[in-house]
């Protein structure tokens, strides 16, 4: 479980930064929505798709509205922000040198 409820309700509010790798070719970025339950399993409320190219094409996409669904059906609303900054990695072998490309998205 990544993230903190600070709203407690139907109106939740996290306000985090998270920063991870993307593979390469990752073309959409999946968020999964729970809801913590103290003593029982967590309730899935749902998720939201944000597509990636924006974000790679301009470095960074301001906060915006993504639908959140639950078995295709809408349950509300997230406000995401990301920014991408490329990595670049070199790995030396003898017989050759390796470009390794990763990519870490932010979003808040």
């Amino acid at each position: 479980m990544v993230g903190w409820d600070c709203g407690k309700g139907f109106e939740p509010e996290w306000n985090e930064t998270f920063v991870f790798t993307v593979s390469d070719g990752a073309t959409e970025l999946f968020i999964k929505l729970l809801d913590s339950d103290s003593g029982t399993d967590d309730d899935f409320v749902g998720e939201a798709t944000i597509p990636l190219e924006a974000v790679y094409i301009e470095g960074s996409i301001p906060t915006t509205v993504y639908s959140v669904v639950k078995y295709e059906e809408y349950r509300g609303e997230i406000k995401v922000g990301l920014t991408f900054t490329p990595e670049v990695r070199f790995h030396q072998t003898r017989e050759k040198k390796a470009h390794t490309q990763v990519y870490q998205i932010a979003f808040c």
